[in-house]
């Protein structure tokens, strides 16, 4: 029996392989699904928020460090749809699904409001895409675009107005030096694994990716994280002073009888009604 990549590679019609490399990328591409509610969840926090979250758990980095607001105040939330890029080379370009078939416009149907399309370049200066591909970005509403290439046409991106992350902009033309090869398979940007479905959160700290399988519990530590530093924060604007009293802090690990113990307490937060104390992290 031929194994699956060299199946993939022995089909001919642009149709099936298509098809068969949809269906490659469903199954173990997938980690699990997010629903709307959890969307919202996580996009009220802050991406450091996230970040610690995952940090707490042991999980490898989260942050996508080549991905930049393209404007200020731009933020999204979306679960995330791949694309993934090659360098060019001519027998890809023929092998390639031409014109309105290629992966990147079956990525670019796939997304809508509760959807960040996530495009992993080869290069951080190469053009992933800019006005007249963008328009139908627009057109479906999509919750943002994240890239750790770059994008072209910036000021009419900016004006579509859907949440745009990448690396920088550029004037270069893409298809010069690659083209977009895969919709939906494991991706990395930036050195940081994506994989579809994930939770793609971005402000203007950057961009961090919270993986389907964990996302409740991520919310559920940083959440609370950002319960805890609101009370801190408070404390030092009633009571200035230097923060080391009650910091560094970590979640899971945080003493009853400590100066932040018993802040803490004396708002309500207890070992009884919170995951943040030392013996009653659930992670």
């Amino acid at each position: 029996m031929l194994s699956s990549i060299t199946r993939r590679f022995t089909l001919t019609s642009s149709t099936t392989t298509r098809t068969f490399a949809r269906a490659l990328a469903t199954g173990p591409a997938q980690g699990g699904h997010i629903s709307d509610e959890m969307l919202a969840k996580l996009g009220s926090l802050s991406t450091q928020a996230l970040v610690d979250g995952l940090w707490v758990m042991g999980w490898p980095s989260a942050q996508i460090d080549g991905a930049r607001p393209l404007a200020p105040g731009m933020k999204c939330v979306g679960r995330a749809v791949t694309l993934k890029f090659v360098p060019a080379r001519p027998d890809i370009a023929q092998d390639k699904p031409a014109g309105g078939e290629s992966p990147e416009y079956e990525a670019f149907e796939k997304c809508g409001p509760n959807e960040v399309l996530v495009m992993s370049s080869v290069g951080p200066w190469e053009s992933v895409g800019g006005d007249i591909k963008f328009l139908r970005l627009k057109q479906r509403a999509i919750g943002g675009l994240v890239t750790d290439g770059s994008v072209r046409d910036t000021d009419q991106i900016i004006n579509y107005g859907f949440p745009c992350f990448s690396y920088s902009t550029t004037a270069r033309q893409g298809p010069a030096a690659m083209q977009p090869w895969e919709c939906n398979g494991v991706i990395s940007v930036s050195g940081v694994t994506v994989r579809p479905g994930d939770a793609i959160v971005g402000d203007q700290d950057g961009v961090v990716v919270v993986p389907a399988k964990v996302a409740d519990k991520v919310y559920s530590i940083a959440h609370g994280r950002e319960q805890i530093e609101e009370i801190v924060k408070e404390e030092l604007t009633k009571n200035p002073g230097p923060p080391g009293k009650f910091y560094p802090f970590m979640s899971g690990k945080i003493k009853v009888d400590s100066p932040l113990g018993k802040l803490l307490a004396s708002k309500g937060i207890t070992p009884e009604n919170s995951n943040q104390f030392e013996g009653s992290a659930d992670w």
